[in-house]
């Protein structure tokens, strides 16, 4: 009987104590809007500093592209596609972010923005979809581009 009560007890008291648990902050969804727009300019830096391993670095290991004819998968394919955009000096095109859009909890992002040749015309839309990976650092896991045309 003893221990019937004892487990009973320790039973209600968890109970309470998970009923009780404060809930999760909501994230500052312009905060982390604007974290990932500075995070896809640094990405885009990649191509002006001709930076492949940079390049790699903001990839999830899961990443998809649709940068050919099939979707490039991983980020070990997505690189080696990537690499003859970077040998040689000068970049081949250029992109910057004018919108962004995340999920209330912080954790998906939506970037998009014209990608440019080096005359300034443009000449696509990129749209990325970014995700925070451990620990707290924003990896893209699609991309895929599209006419100027495209919002």
């Amino acid at each position: 009987m003893r221990t019937a009560l004892l487990c009973s007890m320790l039973a209600a008291n968890l109970a309470a104590g998970c009923a009780s648990a404060p809930a999760p902050k909501p994230a500052d969804r312009a905060a982390i809007e604007r974290q990932v727009a500075d995070t896809e300019r640094a990405f885009a830096k990649t191509m002006a500093d001709r930076d492949l391993a940079g390049f790699s670095s903001f990839l999830s290991e899961e990443t998809v592209f649709f940068s050919g004819p099939e979707p490039l998968r991983g980020k070990a394919a997505v690189t080696a596609f990537w690499k003859r955009f970077y040998e040689k000096p000068a970049a081949p095109f250029s992109w910057q972010p004018d919108r962004v859009e995340a999920l209330d909890s912080g954790t998906l992002a939506l970037s998009t923005g014209p990608v440019l040749d080096p005359a300034g015309k443009c000449v696509g839309r990129f749209t990325s979809i970014w995700r925070l990976e451990p620990p707290g650092v924003w990896r893209i896991v699609f991309d895929k581009g599209g006419p100027c045309s495209e919002q």
